[in-house]
């Protein structure tokens, strides 16, 4: 469902994206070309800052927002979520934050006020909180990160989970089509 946000923001969705008819849509959100959304999913962006503004939710193209994932925003601040990047199942991505392109965020994880970098494989049950990750960074499952955290601890991300993180997008782009299909045919 898409919907407007107190402030009148309408979100923009392009044609060639699939919104699955359970998901929310609400407020100053803009969706590229190829992206799914599935069920349940929210993508909220409703709150001003101090001044009554309000920053855009962007989620680019190629990308794919799973079933019950939520993302939302502080205050009005920006949140992008990069091209061909997986959002797994119930995972919270909330603003200020930015996502690379070619990232995988993991199934049940939160990732608040951070940037993460591209090429990045955060794995199931993770927090992300307030530590910016660098380019082709890896946390482990069940990994806590936040100020104070020793990122020279982990290592870079390995080939099998860059190769995972792959098929996963090339999985969604079928989803797409598929739906997109589907409702074509209604």
């Amino acid at each position: 469902m898409l919907r407007k946000n107190p402030s009148g923001h309408y979100p923009e969705v392009s044609e060639k994206a699939f919104i699955d008819p359970t998901a929310i849509i609400c407020g100053n959100v803009l969706i590229e070309d190829n992206v799914f959304v599935g069920p349940y999913a929210v993508i909220r962006a409703d709150e001003v800052n101090d001044e009554g503004n309000m920053e855009p939710i962007i989620i680019k193209k190629d990308s794919n927002i799973q079933d019950g994932v939520v993302i939302h925003s502080k205050a009005g601040a920006e949140v992008i979520i990069g091209a061909r990047t997986s959002i797994a199942h119930r995972s919270i991505i909330h603003g200020p934050c930015t996502v690379g392109d070619d990232v995988f965020i993991g199934f049940n994880s939160v990732v608040f006020d951070t940037h993460i970098g591209d090429l990045c494989v955060i794995r199931h049950n993770c927090v992300v909180d307030g530590l910016d990750l660098p380019v082709e960074f890896h946390v482990p499952p069940m990994t806590n990160i936040g100020p104070g955290f020793d990122l020279n601890s982990i290592d870079k991300v390995p080939p099998e989970y860059s190769s995972f993180s792959e098929s996963v997008v090339s999985a969604n782009h079928a989803l797409v089509a598929g739906y997109k299909k589907l409702n074509n045919e209604l």
